[in-house]
């Protein structure tokens, strides 16, 4: 599903800026779009959240090759 893709893309790329964090103190997304606190920001970290709860069904869903292999 492309909804599935997306989600896992952007939470990646949430990933990688919480890693820019850990690592070097160093918030891309507040970097590019003007602070923690702007607007468009606080956008991306909300968008960013959202894909990774959506990530979570991935866990809980069997894949339709595996059903589609088994009969």
């Amino acid at each position: 599903m492309i909804l599935d893709k997306i989600a896992l893309v952007i939470a990646i790329i949430g990933g990688i800026n919480w890693g820019s964090i850990g690592l070097f103190r160093f918030d891309i997304v507040a970097w590019l779009f003007g602070g923690q606190g702007s607007l468009v920001s606080r956008i991306i970290y909300t968008i960013v959240g959202l894909s990774a709860l959506w990530c979570i069904s991935l866990l809980f869903r069997t894949n339709d090759e595996e059903v589609y292999d088994a009969a």
